[in-house]
């Protein structure tokens, strides 16, 4: 990554951090109860997923998205692709009409600021990183999950040292800030929900910085919006 965005993102953790306690795993009930809906529409979800993965090859690279990102989506040759159809509240109206139980629900809970599918090729390793802004966290819903041998699930979400094997349909709320990486030990592709959800239950001082930095980050990305259209 650029040393402007790590510098960034981490002078932000240290605010940030100096004011949150809370653990990486958060509580869903508390911080977004709207996770009960998503996690039940997952069959037409997942339906939707699939339909998208038959172009898989047209769906960008992360790093074709984000040149940031190059160190954790282009560190080996296998594809980390994502279908965003919305990212901190700018809409990508044409990948949203391929998805409509999914852009329903968005449109329904204000608190998420962005919504894409994670396609992990097999065998894809996401090294350690972290998230570089605490004013968000991380909706996680498998869609399409390959098991091992054992009926387990073969890719593997871990978060700031504990590992974490999720079924289809199981909702996790993270906080990417802390460390965490991703490894996908199947032969096929695992598919995944991805939200951006705004954090709720802040200080004042630190729901109007969030705001300010959302608003920014918005706008970098409506500049790039035509990169993310599939």
């Amino acid at each position: 990554m650029g040393r402007l965005y790590d510098r960034g993102a981490q002078l932000l953790r240290r605010w940030y951090d100096r004011r949150l306690a809370e653990p990486a795993v958060l509580d869903t009930a508390r911080y977004f109860p709207d996770a009960e809906r998503f996690a039940a529409a997952l069959p037409a979800l997942r339906a939707e997923a699939l339909g998208i993965a038959q172009q898989f090859n047209a769906i960008p690279r992360f790093h074709d998205i984000m040149r940031e990102q190059a160190d954790i989506s282009a560190n080996d040759a296998r594809d980390w692709r994502m279908y965003i159809m919305q990212a901190y509240g700018v809409r990508v109206p044409r990948n949203l009409a391929r998805s409509p139980t999914l852009a329903a629900l968005v449109a329904s809970s204000p608190d998420v600021l962005s919504a894409s599918f994670s396609f992990l090729a097999p065998h894809k390793y996401i090294p350690p990183h972290r998230g570089p802004f605490r004013g968000i966290v991380r909706g996680y819903l498998p869609l399409v999950m390959p098991l091992d041998g054992a009926g387990h699930p073969a890719a593997t979400l871990t978060v700031d040292g504990t590992a974490h094997r999720l079924h289809e349909g199981q909702f996790m709320l993270w906080d990417d800030t802390f460390e965490h990486e991703v490894r996908n030990a199947s032969e096929e592709v695992r598919i995944v929900l991805l939200l951006d959800i705004r954090r709720r239950l802040l200080p004042a001082g630190l729901r109007l910085l969030s705001s300010l930095i959302v608003g920014v980050v918005a706008f970098g990305i409506r500049l790039q919006r035509s990169k993310m259209a599939v």
